[in-house]
């Protein structure tokens, strides 16, 4: 391999991270903004600390299901490559 092959490839997984990380942070971010929206509309946001164990437990699930489908979208990213 020629080594601008080689720089190309590291500065292209550099940029992944770093857009993964932008996308992720973005997300939170909204996620932010919309609980600052619901409190200032009086409805309620709740904390774990604020929830009840069957709360925790289904939202818990749910982050697992999530995680599972990030899992799957970067297999297929991966799998579409080649």
């Amino acid at each position: 391999m020629n080594m601008n092959r080689i720089i190309n490839m590291v500065i292209r997984q550099v940029m992944n991270q770093l857009i993964r990380r932008g996308m992720r942070a973005g997300f939170d971010k909204a996620g932010q903004v919309a609980d600052r929206r619901k409190a200032a509309r009086g409805e309620p946001v709740k904390t774990p600390q604020d929830m009840t164990p069957q709360e925790r437990k289904q939202m818990r699930a749910e982050r697992q299901q999530a995680r599972r489908a990030q899992q799957g979208l970067k297999t297929a990213r991966r799998m579409s490559r080649f």
